[in-house]
């Protein structure tokens, strides 16, 4: 028996669902696939119901019975309502199954065709809902499914909580839904069964919320927006949608600097209350969100000389929020604020930001409130709105600048200098130092329908180019424009070039004229004065060169380092200091690599400079994934990402990044999606160089996964795309090791000696030594299938000292993994335990699961030979795991040093744990150990 359900809309409801609330459906689907019962909590908007009607829909289908109810405020002093709708279609089947005491009380209760209540009728009531909810699980399981608990009926509650705490293992599993604002649904958990889960939704995050109005259609929003609508809503879903629907609807969008437009809907919520504060109170509550950081200190310079009796009057009544520390004035929600301001007419708006633009300490503040209390263009207003802009620059507010930079074009009259545009201009630049790289364009384009002057054109060119990222294929008829504007003029050229440069990397594939471009453009900057793009050409050059191992690389990196230097560029993501980083990092000096880029780090964050941060978090990612400590390099790769995808800067990049960094110290499955994604944005975008990392990624993630003929297909291509792009310094991607191990799984020994060969020529020009021991492990491998075992095993113990002595300890666990491997094919003992240590060490997790599964997967180890002396060989089995380990090297063959590298000790570490090994032993000398391996005895 089935009852009629309304909740079956997994089609519509689920692709909203899963926008930020993956996780939070995954705990529920797993406790009620476990038989337990739910209780969804969180404030109204959230997404509660939502996500309640997709689980009713997925788990009702293997539900006998569904029994729901959906109260409202209006109907929460009916008594039994819910009662009624949860049993009122079931009545007559279970009516039978019940006592006739119980009958008679539940049908008067449902039907209200008798005086029934809970004074009178209580016991037999609260056993009549027992004994129904047993009914209809003796034919099957029962889901029972409450919207708005905190609006069910007071006695319907209580029954319900009374049959929940008793039904025990009866297959009978809640699902409801109950608003609250903070930590009170502990009460509403009593309506349910013992152990039930409550999960709490929170707010969405930006980037989810610009996730949701994209799902929905509202994809015109510029991110400055988003974020705009993020803080207004609080990251609720439903107040989200209604301001982007608002948005997209009005033709007149927000001026620079005023809050976001609430639609009438929103109003309704707040406004009821608004309307019981006095007029002054109200007035006071208008200059509060009309301010960016409003205390009851600036509401008095401000005029409003009665503020703590009417604030406290507004928080009465629930509009604002007290501050536990702090004399902040904060708003119990940010649409309050949003909604009082848009409701307000335009000259009271005015009088308050003009009380504020003096009554405010901060000078930006001041600017800000002066600019948005004027009407019409005002040379005074326009510069010092110019100046605040700059001290937000100089403070790293690139986005506070880009706003202040529009206000003051705004306010700038026609035949100024600075004219609109240029200020205008201005402002665009901060935007994409900000992110805000749909903002920048949008200001650029406008700029562009009306500039005459070369240089404002050029410059608006420039900003169109910037804002498209690697997919310059989408601007590629820009670039005629921006010669043509340029005309003659040094300064303008270079600009150009410089952009040419890139594009010749990135669309064409072509390093050479790359680089060519790239020194036309210095030579341009530096015949202009233009040290700045001089300095940028310059670093940029010697980028190209040391991806191409080209030998001009180090003068290069030392003619962009030269004085006199542009503090600006040192500290670009292009600039000569990344510049250096890559050589560091490529040249295997990672200490020096690690300090510089997170001093990079460090100063571009202080900036504020967001496209700068999303590429130095790459490059620490980098360099804790060479050092082996994937763990971290995980963490910082998942924040690059996340910052990537939400400013639009270098997604391609970062889920490179992101993908290897998975593969090595995360989920696999995630590595693999990470890496195609990448690789489909490449081929999109027609960027050859990104294809190659994307499937170079791949390829890694792959091998990880023990897909070798799939790491191999993906390898292969990077090897012809490489090869097209001029690449020849194998420290750019180090896949070729990667490469040459999977064709050794599948057998391809002869083509991976060939792909180790050739890699290894330019490696031993360029001096690239960790590449140089990955290619020997590589190499051993070769050895090792083609039956020369002992070759092999010399060679990798070399390796794994050498890698570990560069700070490689990833490679170096992959080597001893390798060893342990490769001694499981010889008779005698071995142990896995190296490589497990070294792998936990690294927090490389996927690693660290083969390890295991290949322990467990080795046969069992034959009997010892009779020849071997039995007393020496378990004696062994009595030393502490360091003094094993030692030992276990010097049967190896390793001296004291070696082993003191090896095991990350000193060398008197090593000395003293010897002699505790000779003492326990009862031997005399490392010889007699050595005897011990070879089964005879001392």
């Amino acid at each position: 028996m089935t009852v009629p359900r309304d909740f079956q809309e997994p089609a519509r409801c689920r692709p909203d669902l899963v926008i930020g609330r993956d996780e939070l459906f995954n705990q529920a689907r797993e406790q009620l696939a476990r038989g337990g019962s739910v209780l969804l909590h969180g404030p109204a908007g959230i997404g509660k119901s939502t996500v309640l009607r997709a689980l009713a829909a997925e788990y009702g289908e293997t539900a006998r019975t569904v029994l729901r109810c959906s109260a409202t405020e209006s109907e929460s002093h009916l008594p039994f309502l819910a009662l009624a709708d949860l049993f009122g279609l079931v009545l007559d089947d279970i009516s039978d199954h019940l006592p006739a005491a119980q009958r008679t009380a539940l049908e008067s209760a449902l039907t209200g065709r008798g005086e029934s209540t809970l004074q009178r009728d209580g016991l037999a009531l609260r056993l009549a809902v027992l004994s129904a909810l047993r009914a209809l699980a003796a034919e099957g399981p029962v889901l029972v499914v409450a919207d708005d608990v905190q609006w069910l009926d007071p006695a319907s509650l209580e029954l319900l909580g009374f049959a929940a705490r008793r039904l025990g293992d009866i297959p009978v599993r809640m699902l409801c839904a109950v608003r609250t604002d903070g930590p009170g649904y502990d009460r509403h958990l009593r309506a349910l069964p013992p152990d039930s889960l409550a999960v709490r939704f929170n707010p969405l995050t930006r980037a989810q919320v610009a996730e949701l109005l994209d799902h929905r259609g509202y994809t015109g929003l510029q991110r400055s927006t988003v974020r705009d609508i993020h803080r207004t809503s609080g990251g609720n879903p439903f107040y989200a949608l209604e301001l982007g629907r608002a948005l997209t609807e009005n033709p007149t969008p927000p001026r620079p600097g005023e809050p976001l437009p609430v639609p009438t809907s929103l109003r309704a919520l707040v406004l009821s209350r608004l309307e019981m504060l006095s007029e002054e109170a109200r007035h006071t509550l208008l200059v509060a969100s009309a301010g960016a950081r409003p205390t009851p200190a600036l509401l008095h310079a401000a005029g409003r000389v009665h503020a703590e009796a009417e604030m406290a009057q507004a928080a009465a009544l629930g509009l604002l929020a007290t501050e536990a520390e702090g004399p902040a004035v904060r708003f119990a929600h940010p649409l309050i604020s949003a909604a009082l301001y848009a409701e307000a007419p335009a000259q009271e708006r005015r009088d308050a930001h003009r009380a504020l633009s003096t009554a405010a300490s901060d000078p930006i503040e001041r600017a800000r409130h002066l600019a948005l209390a004027t009407i019409g263009t005002d040379p005074e207003v326009a510069a010092r709105l110019a100046e605040a802009a700059s001290l937000a620059r100089d403070r790293g507010a690139p986005s506070m600048a880009a706003s202040l930079g529009l206000l003051s074009a705004r306010h700038t009259p026609a035949d100024s200098v600075p004219a609109p545009d240029v200020r205008r201009l201005t402002a665009a630049e901060d935007a994409i130092t900000a992110g805000e790289l749909d903002l920048a364009r949008d200001i650029a384009r406008d700029v562009l329908t009306r500039a005459t002057v070369p240089a404002d054109r050029v410059r608006a060119w420039i900003i169109v180019i910037d804002t498209a990222g690697h997919a310059m294929t989408e601007v590629d008829e820009v670039f005629p424009q921006a010669l043509a504007d340029a005309g003659e003029d040094p300064e303008l050229l270079a600009l150009v070039r410089y952009q040419l440069a890139w594009r010749a990397l990135l669309v064409e594939g072509d390093f050479d004229e790359a680089r060519g471009e790239a020194a036309r453009s210095a030579a341009l900057a530096a015949r202009a004065g233009d040290r700045y793009n001089e300095l940028m050409a310059l670093a940029f050059q010697a980028q190209l060169e040391t991806l191409m191992g080209h030998p001009d690389a180090p003068a290069t990196i030392k003619r962009a380092l030269k004085e006199p230097q542009d503090p600006r560029v040192a500290v670009h993501h292009n600039g000569a200091g990344y510049s250096r980083f890559r050589w560091l990092i490529m040249s295997d000096q990672l200490p020096e690599a690690r300090a510089t880029v997170t001093a990079l780090l460090r100063e571009v964050r202080r900036r504020g400079s967001v496209e700068s941060e999303v590429h130095f978090l790459r490059g620490v990612a980098e360099t804790e994934l060479r050092s082996g400590h994937c763990g971290r390099a995980l963490d910082v790769a998942r924040e690059s990402l996340l910052m990537a995808r939400d400013t639009g800067i270098g997604e391609v990049a970062s889920a490179v990044l992101a993908s290897i960094a998975e593969a090595s110290g995360g989920q696999v499955e995630r590595a693999l999606e990470l890496a195609r994604e990448a690789v489909d944005h490449s081929e999109e975008n027609g960027d050859q160089m990104y294809e190659s990392r994307g499937l170079a990624a791949l390829g890694y993630a792959q091998l990880v996964a023990g897909d070798a003929p799939g790491a191999v297909r993906s390898l292969r291509r990077v090897r012809e795309l490489e090869h097209g792009l001029g690449i020849t310094d194998p420290a750019r991607g180090r896949w070729q090791g990667d490469l040459a191990e999977a064709l050794v799984r599948i057998g391809e020994t002869g083509e991976a000696q060939d792909v180790i060969d050739v890699t290894r020529a330019n490696a031993l020009r360029l001096g690239r030594e960790s590449v140089l021991a990955v290619l020997d492990r590589a190499e051993a491998l070769v050895r090792a299938a083609r039956g020369e075992h002992d070759a092999a095993l010399v060679q990798l113990t070399s390796v794994q000292d050498r890698l570990a002595k560069l700070g490689y300890g990833l490679e170096e666990a992959r080597t001893a993994f390798a060893l342990a491997q490769l001694r499981t094919r010889r008779p005698g003992p071995t142990s896995y335990d190296e490589a497990a240590r070294l792998f936990r060490r690294c927090r490389a997790l996927p690693w660290l699961r083969q390890v295991e599964a290949a322990a467990l997967a080795r046969p069992a180890e034959p009997e010892p030979a009779h020849t071997v002396a039995p007393d020496g060989l378990e004696s062994l089995e009595g030393l502490a795991s360091m003094e094993r380990q030692v030992a276990a090297l010097v049967m190896e063959g390793a001296t004291n040093r070696e082993i003191a590298a090896r095991l990350f000790i000193s060398v008197k570490t090593v000395e003293a744990t010897l002699t505790r090994v000779y003492r326990k032993l009862g031997i005399r000398s490392r010889v007699d150990i050595v005897r011990l391996a070879a089964g005879r005895r001392p």
